[in-house]
């Protein structure tokens, strides 16, 4: 008998729909069908495989209001963030594809007697599994430059989120060959199974703790991994800082998404000499941040996804404040499944939300005197992925900046960058990366072929 996957409205707990729940025995036929369709996807030209993407682009576009309004209503999202989501995936897949292409073309180097051509062949079976907290511009950030590359894709997406996840595969799947895109869904066990089956490559998004499982679980194959693994984000704001940039950033990158941003900032380090100031300010923003379901008007933070992330955080907020931290706003349930925007002051090491991943919306303030001793505890994580730093010395700045261990940095602004950029973690943040001609390539397996010249 085949089992269902109900997906709930985390603002409602109502069931907005349910799929079949993928067997292991029909996980392991969907490899096999991979495997097949590899045989003449991996030789279809790199020029027609763009064609097929570029061409469902226009299509996530036009259904972008239905496909936002099923993605807020599994994930939580506000409407407006659920259009968008998926308008930008639509709108963004053309210049995806362009870049893909380009990174995937072969190279050729030349002397009188010697020529080497490199080249970026086609791995085999990939095995995406995904997240809920952006559920389909996570799956687009890894099939399309498998897909690319020529290698066929098993998505596991995310259980919470499996509607939003079968509407880009069945969308995609319009203009792609039969068995090239395929989606298993399910939990833990289908997660696992996937991880362990014949593939060849596994790309995964998620929680430091499933990557190190997945890790392991992979080793006897040697199977090639691409992980992103979550953050324990540091904001470091400089004596000489502008305080309102700086407060609108720690707020809005704290509680965008309700939190639930792997580069959310979690830890915000400000100078005693204007952290009355700053933690007033912050506090102000927050109080006015509208928390509500999917579908309310003027709503910009929506619930946390299921019960357990939210008692997560609430739980993590308590133990704050049992440890001497100052509650400032926020700190307790707006209705079930919500939790509110919250700061906290006097957040010292030894509280968890001080070095385990909150993922959640809260303002963590602690103060320092030396600069010295707060990039110490901005980097004591074992987590890299960004860090942000706010001040208006350039030189001061900039120093900061490169004493930080993280993949990406922003100065004064969000790690967000200009171009096509490799998104990038340090230390345990991440294993390869997404973006940019090298992350593209990861999908491939490089090839070089040297051959003598008459």
């Amino acid at each position: 008998m085949n089992r269902t996957l109900k997906s709930i409205n985390p603002a409602t707990l109502e069931v907005v729909g349910e799929v079949e729940v993928t067997s292991t025995q029909e996980l392991h036929k969907q490899v096999r069908v991979a495997r097949e369709a590899l045989k003449t996807w991996r030789e279809i030209s790199l020029d027609d495989r763009a064609k097929c993407l570029e061409n469902a682009g226009q299509t996530l576009v036009d259904n972008a209001e239905d496909f936002g309004e099923i993605l807020s209503k599994e994930m939580g999202k506000p409407l407006k963030s659920g259009i968008g989501e998926v308008r930008s995936c639509g709108n963004g897949m053309a210049g995806k594809v362009k870049a893909i292409k380009s990174a995937l073309q072969t190279v050729v180097h030349d002397t009188n007697t010697t020529q080497t051509r490199i080249t970026y062949r086609s791995l085999g079976v990939v095995g995406v599994i995904s997240p809920w907290n952006y559920p389909m511009a996570m799956p687009q950030w890894m099939v399309i430059p498998a897909l690319m590359a020529g290698n066929t894709v098993i998505l596991k997406p995310s259980e919470e989120t499996p509607l939003i996840a079968q509407c880009y595969v069945d969308t995609l799947n319009q203009f792609l060959p039969a068995g090239v895109l395929q989606i298993a869904h399910g939990a833990d066990e289908q997660g696992k199974a996937l991880v362990e089956a014949d593939i060849n490559l596994i790309t995964f998004t998620g929680s430091r703790a499933v990557g190190i499982d997945i890790m392991k679980r992979s080793a006897d194959g040697l199977k090639r991994l691409i992980l992103e693994l979550g953050g324990k984000d540091p904001l470091i704001v400089l004596r000489d800082a502008d305080i309102e940039s700086a407060a609108d950033f720690a707020v809005s990158n704290s509680v965008d998404n309700s939190g639930q941003m792997c580069v959310s900032t979690e830890r915000v380090f400000v100078h005693e000499d204007i952290a009355d100031d700053f933690e007033l300010r912050v506090t102000e923003l927050s109080k006015k941040i509208r928390v509500g379901p999917w579908n309310e008007a003027g709503v910009q933070m929506g619930p946390m996804i299921h019960s357990k992330q939210s008692l997560h955080v609430a739980n993590q907020i308590d133990d704050a404040i049992s440890k001497g931290a100052r509650l400032l706003f926020g700190g307790k349930h707006l209705r079930s499944g919500y939790v509110m925007p919250t700061v906290l002051a006097g957040v010292t090491e030894d509280m968890s939300i001080a070095g385990e991943e909150t993922f959640g919306p809260v303002i963590c303030i602690t103060r320092y005197r030396d600069l010295d001793d707060a990039v110490c505890q901005a980097n004591d994580t074992v987590y890299g992925l960004g860090a942000v730093v706010f001040g208006r010395d350039e030189v001061a700045t900039e120093l900061v900046a490169s004493r930080l261990e993280a993949g990406m940095i922003g100065i004064n602004k969000s790690v967000f960058g200009v171009g096509d950029n490799p998104w990038v973690g340090a230390k345990q943040s991440g294993f390869g990366y997404h973006g940019s001609g090298d992350g593209y390539r990861q999908f491939s397996q490089v090839t070089v072929i040297s051959k003598a010249l008459d």
